[in-house]
Parts: structure tokens; sequence; C-alpha cells
């Protein structure tokens, strides 16, 4: 059984995907709202730097 996962396509690759800064994304209060699919979502930003996603 092989212990090494594919590489990924570049079309996969996290590289190839749109980025956007946390500190942009999360405001100077640390949290933004998602609204997805008609239900909120809370991205916040842990005292140790983590994120979190809730509903």
């Amino acid at each position: 059984m092989d212990k090494h996962p594919a590489p990924l396509a570049a079309a996969t690759h996290p590289a190839s995907f749109r980025q956007i800064d946390s500190k942009l994304l999360l405001g100077s209060e640390g949290r933004v709202v998602i609204l997805h699919q008609g239900q909120h979502y809370v991205l916040r930003q842990t005292q140790a730097g983590k994120l979190i996603l809730t509903k």
C-alpha cells in the first residue's frame, strides 16, 4: 500500500485557488459573518490564532 498521497493536479492545488489574507477577511474584530445558501456562519480567529467556523 502506498503511504504517499498522489500529488494534487494543478487545478486543485491550493496555490491556484483564490486567496485572501485572513486579516483582511476578518477585519479588526477578528470575525466575519458568511452567508451560505441562506444560512449565516461566523468565521472567527481564536486567541491562539486558529480559525473556527460556526453556524
